[in-house]
């Protein structure tokens, strides 16, 4: 496996591997390399000819009062399990690369952004949509691969890759849970001890929306509300959002029916953890 740190590099490598008729997927990713990861580029290596990996922690995408400068790094771990995993090269370029001085244009995809997380955290996706984009642009991928976990995150880069004609295909993969229910994300590092116990009641009230709706409930504020009553029992827990919205366009809804999400955000402590589920809701 190669780490390629330059936008050049990459570029030139892309057309080596163009000239040979290889093709190529994408896993784009902020590093602190997880199973969840691996899982999209154990997928990928089975698709394509070439696995890229890009690390990239994107400065764009964070608040001014958010965690960019303590979010978690650490290049060699993520090296060794994307070997494993079977990635061909890691791209992970610098900062000023990416974004040199007077770097000014921006992607935006309206509507989707509005809701959830867009607008808990403006901007955030501004910053997603605008690094996807360039990245695509330098890998040049037939394929992209991301997890269910970021599930309006995936929504709006399918958006986005449609909208500007990629050609690129989106795939979206299952969450992948640590053995107890919780998500896996980078971001679990910041729990303590007491705090990852808590952080359990993320996938239990969606354990709870899930049985709601199987055993027939289809007024959204009543499920919504019973997962408000578990999360607030536990004191290190504060709900950002919870929302039942339709997985085409992301509005709220107030009877289900089709398919729909189901999506949380909640601060445990001061660690902001998401997570959802995607059910399809017979009338």
């Amino acid at each position: 496996m190669k780490v390629v740190d330059t936008i050049p590099r990459m570029s030139t490598l892309v057309k080596i591997f163009r000239k040979e008729g290889k093709s190529i997927s994408l896993v784009p990713t902020m590093g602190y390399l997880h199973e969840g990861h691996a899982s999209l580029i154990r997928a990928a290596r089975k698709h394509t000819d070439v696995v890229v990996v890009s690390i990239f922690v994107n400065p764009v995408q964070f608040g001014p009062k958010e965690d960019f400068e303590k979010y978690p790094r650490d290049m060699k771990r993520d090296e060794a399990l994307a070997t494993t995993a079977g990635a061909d090269i890691v791209f992970a370029p610098s900062a000023k690369d990416m974004y040199p001085d007077g770097y000014s244009t921006y992607v935006n995809v309206e509507r989707l952004t509005d809701v959830l997380c867009g607008a808990s955290r403006p901007g955030h996706f501004k910053g997603v949509a605008t690094v996807v984009a360039k990245l695509f642009e330098i890998v040049r991928p037939e394929i992209a691969y991301f997890g269910q976990k970021d599930a309006q995150q995936a929504m709006v880069i399918k958006k986005m890759a449609a909208d500007l004609n990629t050609g690129i295909e989106i795939k979206v993969l299952p969450i992948i849970r640590e053995s107890d229910g919780l998500a896996m994300s980078s971001r679990n590092i910041y729990l303590s001890e007491s705090e990852r116990k808590d952080a359990l009641v993320l996938h239990e009230a969606l354990k709870k929306a899930e049985a709601m709706i199987k055993s027939g409930e289809r007024e959204a504020k009543k499920i919504i509300r019973a997962m408000k009553e578990l999360i607030s029992a536990i004191p290190s827990a504060k709900a950002d959002y919870i929302s039942i919205v339709d997985i085409t366009n992301l509005k709220g809804i107030k009877v289900l029916s089709g398919e729909v999400l189901v999506a949380l955000a909640v601060f445990i402590g001061k660690t902001r953890l998401i997570d959802n589920i995607l059910m399809k809701v017979e009338k």
